[in-house]
């Protein structure tokens, strides 16, 4: 059912392993996501889970973090036997994991949210400063300059430090299709969004970028009828459309996949096939009653093109991988052929194979001449995907720049605009 790989990179050990999960076996509602796994770490070993989507790397590591129980199996630590049966047993045993989802506590600091479950403390009190010291960029220390050494281009380049990766599908468009979108002087009730306007183009991939808070998110759901607006209007295709809420933007051929797709996105307790077919049931139904027989030929059509792995299409959203969940929800939108494809954070939380599907999916719309606005943090995701690039600072776009004018778009120049250096960078 499930396929692991493990990989270690040590010679052979000779010490007790400090791990060992034995004969491991989950279900859940009678479906095995693991059955009978082995996995021995010794001292001193770096080991890679690997597997493809629905594989049960997760619901392993969650077993052994103490977020699920196993159904069967045991796990040992230093050779003694140990029952995790939460995440606080594991913790006290040295057992820390890093989810791929990104959930944090909204009214906590930073720092906080770092440290939480794992305070550092002096006596009875909180060591908030050393803690502090403890929060820098990925946890390493990059560098420190001189005054004279100081420049935004410096400041810049220090910051990103990232290298590209090599898989992205886009080939970036230098002809770009007619507008299709045309949005003018967007703001939000709260005002959060300054009078924003910009266009989109058939086929094209439009990267949304800029630092945490920016507004990127806040101006696409602005744009999808998720928040009340101040002021603003929405053409399509040259035609003033009126949209007050999603079902108006959904009827006008524009789907909206949001950065949170479990509290935003996704119907966790209900059923892969239900998931994807919920935008089009109305439309399908006749007299009232739902065209099952259309449901179920959308639901194993989308799962075969989207290459979604799961057991049946019975099997609840809430059990599926990351990268599966977002394969659900773009399959969702995709159905009611939108003109329009708002993506907000479209590969948060999945792993590279997955980010590599749905890069291909981006990439094969746009070539269908669907028009893609693309909210992303990843910078090398923006620069990889993107045809033209919008970058936001502080609720106001404050930068562009366009790949189909044979202009280099770089990590450096986004960053440029996004964190508000005054000199101008070459182009």
């Amino acid at each position: 059912m499930t396929t692991t790989i493990e990989t270690s990179f040590t010679d052979a050990p000779v010490s007790t392993p400090v791990l060992e999960m034995q004969g491991i076996t989950k279900r859940f509602h009678g479906v095995s996501a693991l059955q009978n796994v082995n996995l021995t770490i010794y001292p001193g070993e770096v080991h890679a889970l690997m597997g493809e989507n629905g594989a049960g790397k997760s619901t392993l590591m969650k077993i052994l973090a103490g977020a699920y129980i196993a159904d069967e199996g045991e796990i040992r630590i230093n050779g003694q036997p140990l029952k995790i049966t939460d995440p606080a047993t594991a913790r006290k045993s040295g057992i820390n994991l890093i989810y791929q989802e990104l959930n944090v506590a909204p009214n906590l600091t930073v720092t906080e949210n770092m440290f939480m479950g794992s305070e550092l403390r002096r006596g009875q009190f909180l060591d908030r400063k050393a803690m502090q010291l403890e929060a820098l960029r990925d946890g390493q220390y990059i560098g420190s300059l001189t005054r004279s050494e100081i420049s935004p281009q410096r400041l810049v380049q220090m910051m990103v430090g990232r290298s590209m990766q090599d898989f992205y599908e886009h080939q970036r468009q230098m002809n770009p299709g007619p507008v299709v979108l045309s949005v003018r002087n967007m703001s939000d009730a709260r005002q959060k969004i300054e009078p924003t306007s910009f266009e989109l183009h058939a086929g094209e991939i439009l990267g949304l970028a800029g630092l945490v808070g920016a507004g990127r998110t806040e101006l696409s759901r602005l744009i999808f009828g998720a928040d009340r607006k101040a002021s603003g209007e929405v053409f399509l295709n040259g035609q003033k459309l009126e949209i007050n809420t999603p079902s108006d933007a959904i009827a006008a051929g524009i789907g909206y996949v949001p950065e949170d797709r479990k509290d935003q996105g996704l119907f966790l307790e209900m059923s892969a096939r239900k998931n994807i077919a919920i935008n089009t049931l109305k439309q399908d139904a006749r007299a009232g009653i739902v065209n099952w027989a259309s449901v179920n030929r959308l639901s194993t059509d989308a799962v075969e093109n989207f290459n979604i792995r799961l057991a049946n299409l019975e099997i609840r959203a809430l059990d599926l991988s990351g990268g599966n969940q977002q394969k659900l929800l773009l399959a969702r939108w995709l159905a009611i052929k939108p003109r329009v494809l708002m993506l907000d954070e479209p590969t948060r939380g999945v792993d590279i194979g997955a980010k590599s599907e749905i890069y291909r999916i981006m990439s094969e719309l746009a070539a269908q001449g669907v028009a893609i606005l693309m909210v992303s943090s990843e910078l090398s995701e923006i620069v990889g995907m993107s045809d033209r690039v919008l970058v936001m600072r502080e609720g106001q776009l404050v930068g562009e720049l366009d790949g189909s004018l044979g202009k280099e778009i770089t990590q450096e120049k986004i960053m440029h605009y996004a964190t508000g250096a005054s000199e101008v960078l070459a182009s």
